[in-house]
């Protein structure tokens, strides 16, 4: 028989699969209805239900927040049947739940696995990122240099004039004088309203997306998430925590966080191989939208593991009755 507490993450990845598919079909149910809370209550609720059927010894280290903020799947809380082998678990149950609310494209449910501290437990803080796909050389751009340096740098490195880069960014008032910059060099940039992981991501297809780079201030823990991405995908991404307050450094310390201005590389904010699932909630560049075709429910997955480098796209359908 085999041995439940070994982290296989062959066995576990299509589980994995069947939680990110709960939660957005859950909360599809509230696409466009203009309520985001109800709707990430949905996504919440479906994902933290299938991942206590997992025979797993989870702990949630990238989740809702800290325990005193978030009912369910808080930072810290355990996950599974206990049966099985201890894992990190780093999860959005609604990545954009704006754009849900509003029926905008890009919306994901999204969550990733690794063993027992494999994964960065960022603060909920921001963080300053930068993401290109793979096929280029370490380090080739990084958040030392000047948005227009990056921009001229991966044009070099790609053979075209910078004029053919698009760089994707949040549409922020804190993005400003960066957009201004980039728009010096003649960039192209793809500004989006939310859903920084699925940003990421565009970098890793870049010829199906068009997206070349990502830059800009966005949440600590979709970095972590991001950056599992990124793993089985190929690519480089780059994350330095922001802080605004003491009461934001106190919670890096609270983590284990000791040094404040630490660049970390992807393989620092993930160091062992994870598997990776993403399904699509709303119709986006990357994943198909959850979408009720008569009495059933149907969803496409991005099912990732960084061990193999494989990629998988799941397309399910659930009778809704």
């Amino acid at each position: 028989m085999a041995d439940l507490k070994t982290y296989n993450d062959r066995m576990l990845s299509l589980g994995l699969a069947r939680v990110s598919e709960a939660a957005a079909i859950a909360s599809a149910k509230m696409i466009g209805r203009g309520d985001e809370k109800a709707a990430d209550q949905a996504a919440v609720d479906a994902m933290r239900t299938q991942l206590n059927l997992l025979d797993i010894a989870g702990v949630v280290v990238i989740g809702e927040g800290e325990r005193d903020e978030a009912p369910m799947l808080y930072i810290g809380e355990e996950v599974g049947t206990g049966n099985g082998p201890g894992v990190d678990i780093a999860l959005d149950p609604l990545e954009g739940t704006t754009l849900t609310a509003k029926d905008m494209p890009n919306a994901l449910a999204v969550i990733a696995m690794g063993p027992r501290g494999s994964m960065l437990h960022a603060p909920d803080v921001y963080m300053d990122k930068l993401a290109i796909g793979p096929g280029f050389v370490k380090d080739i751009v990084t958040l030392d240099m000047s948005p227009s340096q990056r921009v001229e740098v991966l044009a070099k490195a790609k053979g075209c004039h910078p004029s053919q880069i698009s760089v994707c960014v949040l549409e922020r008032p804190r993005h400003s004088e960066m957009i201004a910059e980039l728009r010096e060099t003649g960039c192209a940039i793809r500004l989006i309203t939310d859903g920084d992981v699925a940003g990421v991501i565009h970098t890793a297809e870049a010829a199906k997306t068009g997206i070349d780079m990502y830059m800009g201030a966005g949440g600590a823990p979709e970095g972590v998430l991001a950056a599992a991405a990124l793993k089985c995908m190929g690519g480089q991404i780059q994350g330095r925590l922001l802080f605004r307050n003491d009461d934001e450094r106190g919670r890096a310390h609270k983590a284990g966080i000791t040094d404040l201005d630490k660049i970390y590389t992807r393989d620092e904010m993930v160091t062992e191989d994870v598997i990776f699932a993403a399904t699509g909630v709303t119709d986006g560049s990357i994943l198909s939208g959850a979408r009720r075709d008569g009495d059933f429910m149907e969803t496409e997955t991005l099912l990732m593991r960084s061990k193999t480098g494989s990629v998988r796209r799941l397309y399910y359908r659930q009778n809704n009755n």
